[in-house]
């Protein structure tokens, strides 16, 4: 180890290394502190709150994630073989591809949006229970 100008240690090339850093955290900050009783994850698994999570999950992602994908795969097939519809004018120099673009960037934030009210409102809770009760709170 040797000292730089302002006083702090830095290692030779070779010796030992310093410790890995996130900005201005180090490593070890960021470990989970060990508990004397780790959660029984496989009951967490198999309880009626984590199925109930899991189901509530996918009712509002599979169902949303198929709605997206099929409205950009619309626009790209109405971008490709629907030239006449896409480049009809609505407004000056805009046409209704521009509009349809547009509205991909608007579906996009009303998505965020909806999926941060549906789990602020049906599945925040549940883990909130879930974890209380791995935590050896109220049964």
């Amino acid at each position: 180890m040797t000292r730089a100008p302002d006083g702090s240690l830095r290692s030779r090339p070779g010796g030992p290394k310093p410790e890995p850093r996130f900005g201005n955290i180090a490593q070890d900050s960021l470990r989970r502190q060990a508990t004397s009783a780790e959660p029984d994850f496989t009951a967490i698994r198999e309880s009626g709150d984590f199925r109930s999570l899991r189901r509530r999950f996918r009712l509002f992602m599979f169902p949303m994630t198929l709605l997206v994908l099929a409205w950009y795969f619309t626009y790209a097939v109405l971008g490709a073989y629907a030239e006449d519809f896409m480049s009809a004018r609505v407004l000056g120099s805009i046409n209704v591809g521009l509009l349809l673009g547009l509205a991909q960037f608007a579906t996009t934030a009303l998505v965020v949006l909806l999926y941060g009210s549906y789990v602020r409102r049906r599945i925040d809770p549940l883990v909130d229970r879930i974890r209380e009760r791995a935590e050896g709170g109220p049964r």
